[in-house]
């Protein structure tokens, strides 16, 4: 990939031109930079609201009609559906399951299970389970 860079003479001037065959994660990380950086959304805990940044973000899981979403300290809760969130994040966030959204950044390893699932183990030590529907689409957006 070529990068060229000019000098402008004023901030009003400041733009940046990307010009790829397809929109790949790397070519979204780059745009999320540029347009001014890492996404951030509304969570809550114990009763006190936080503007949480994706960045910290190592999975988002459903249950029973709530919203959970992890970090590497702790678990707070979301007001977004798993779907708007998939929509918010984008970038290196991907469903993994039914009710899970994972960020790829934060896979340490993956193994493949006997019924053609995936255990992706995260940077803080837990496990995800990849189902079977999303396996094809991870190990593609991861490399494999």
């Amino acid at each position: 990939m070529q990068v060229h860079i000019e000098k402008a003479n004023s901030k009003e001037e400041e733009t940046a031109v990307i010009k790829a065959v397809e929109i790949t994660d790397e070519i979204s990380a780059a745009v999320e930079l540029l347009e001014g950086g890492a996404r951030s959304f509304a969570v809550s805990y114990e009763d006190n609201a936080y503007i949480l940044k994706a960045e910290a973000v190592y999975y988002i899981e459903s249950v029973d009609k709530k919203t959970f979403v992890y970090t590497k300290e702790r678990c707070y809760d979301c007001k977004y559906r798993l779907y708007e969130l998939e929509t918010m994040l984008g970038g290196y966030f991907m469903r993994c399951s039914k009710s899970m959204i994972i960020n790829l950044r934060k896979i340490r390893s993956v193994r493949s299970s006997m019924s053609g699932r995936i255990e992706a183990t995260l940077l803080n030590d837990e496990v995800a389970i990849i189902s079977r529907g999303y396996v094809k689409e991870v190990k593609r957006r991861l490399g494999l």
